[in-house]
């Protein structure tokens, strides 16, 4: 590989210890991803040497939190190439990002009798947000299928579309499945019809250079504790026309320009959609994420990846009664899997038994399940800081547990 896995890994604490007397093997990182000692002394540094309050004071702890939170903006901004920092709004999460869009979208755009469609491959959190726009403006949720290998049938979008159609929301990557979807393909399409599109980029950001420009998306959205980043810290990039017209999500401090009784007045973008006290020191960690992904460089990470998702793959295949959900050619560092006759859950813990974390359930992911007609999987998700050596000491202790059964 081309950069230095032994090094790579010093650089995260967590990862040094041992669960039950066995070397920890972590492989939950499309939950969330840990953290390098770098994000974890930003934290740190910005408590303990210049914490403040942003934006609102004139002292010298403000006006430096100040200029690292928007040095933070601006990161985020040459991270995706969106074209201003204005377009680059902080949220809590993937999840805040999609309540934000889904609620001001939908005041200023979404009518009685509107469609909005919405793949089946979705995480709850662009299900749900979405949904409760629909019961409130009276519209309708369109949903675009998967077929059995993982893959959006794209040759159906063209139909569902119709002249009601305002909205298209799909995931870059999927959660379960690891399958990368042609944004480009499914934007020129959507734009053709005179329809905007969301992308849930909760599990993209960290393993694929993304340029929301190139890719023409209206609406994109990710979270900082899957990019090796803290938790509590979210994007929203938004085209700036549209952010325009939405109406504020929250109302409070920032998001004013001028509050009167008679009336009030909206702050500029982004800050419209900034109410309240952010997370200051979180956002400023983040920055420092992106600077430590920047140094080992995303594609470099990505292909060492693929190649742990290649090599994992090639050895679970070889298991009798294993089947794994989602085998695009297209896909991330994610396998979720069940094996006959054994149920996830109990693969999972005897899995934790062996020091190895996994993630087991729905996933977060009730449709898809029910396309499967299952109730769950055991999802093993790959950083660039896992090793073929991990690998191999998962399925050695998945065989063992299998025959337990």
């Amino acid at each position: 590989m081309s950069f230095d896995l032994k090094k790579r890994r010093e650089d995260f604490p967590i990862l040094q210890q041992k669960i039950y007397n066995r070397p920890l093997v972590y492989f939950d990182n499309a939950a969330t991803t840990q953290r390098p000692q770098q994000v974890i002394d930003a934290l740190t540094k910005t408590y303990t040497e210049y914490y403040g309050n942003i934006h609102r004071a004139a002292h010298f702890l403000a006006d430096k939190a100040t200029i690292a939170y928007e040095e933070t903006r601006e990161k985020v901004r040459l991270l995706i190439n969106a074209e201003t920092r204005e377009q680059i709004i902080f949220t809590k999460g993937t999840t805040e990002s999609i309540n934000l869009a889904a609620f001001s979208f939908g005041e200023a755009f979404i009518q009685e009798g509107d469609e909005i469609i919405v793949s089946e491959m979705e995480h709850h959190s662009n299900i749900v947000p979405w949904q409760l726009l629909a019961g409130r403006k009276g519209a309708k949720i369109v949903m675009l299928p998967v077929d059995e290998e993982g893959r959006l049938k794209i040759e159906q979008l063209e139909k569902l579309i119709t002249d009601r159609t305002k909205l298209i929301t799909v995931t870059h990557v999927s959660n379960v499945l690891g399958t990368i979807n042609p944004i480009r393909q499914i934007t020129h399409l959507a734009h053709s019809r005179g329809v905007r599109i969301f992308v849930d980029g909760a599990q993209a950001a960290a393993h694929l250079q993304i340029d929301v420009q190139d890719l023409d998306v209206d609406f994109y959205a990710f979270s900082a504790h899957k990019m090796y980043g803290p938790n509590g810290v979210g994007v929203l990039y938004g085209k700036k026309e549209l952010l325009e017209q939405m109406p504020p999500y929250q109302g409070g401090g920032e998001m004013i320009s001028e509050v009167k009784f008679s009336g009030t007045t909206y702050n500029e973008l982004p800050y419209k959609f900034e109410a309240g006290t952010p997370n200051i020191s979180g956002v400023i960690a983040f920055g420092a994420a992106i600077d430590y992904l920047e140094n080992i460089g995303i594609e470099k990470a990505a292909n060492w990846e693929g190649e742990l998702l290649n090599y994992a793959t090639a050895l679970l295949i070889q298991i009798p009664g294993l089947r794994i959900y989602g085998t695009q050619v297209e896909k991330s560092g994610v396998i979720s899997f069940n094996v006959e006759g054994v149920h996830f859950f109990d693969l999972g813990t005897m899995l934790d038994k062996f020091g190895i974390a996994v993630r087991t359930g729905h996933h977060c992911a009730d449709p898809l399940m029910d396309h499967f007609g299952i109730q769950g999987t055991v999802r093993a998700s790959f950083a660039f800081y896992n090793s073929k050596e991990e690998i191999d000491v998962f399925v050695e202790a998945l065989k063992k547990v299998i025959s337990m059964f």
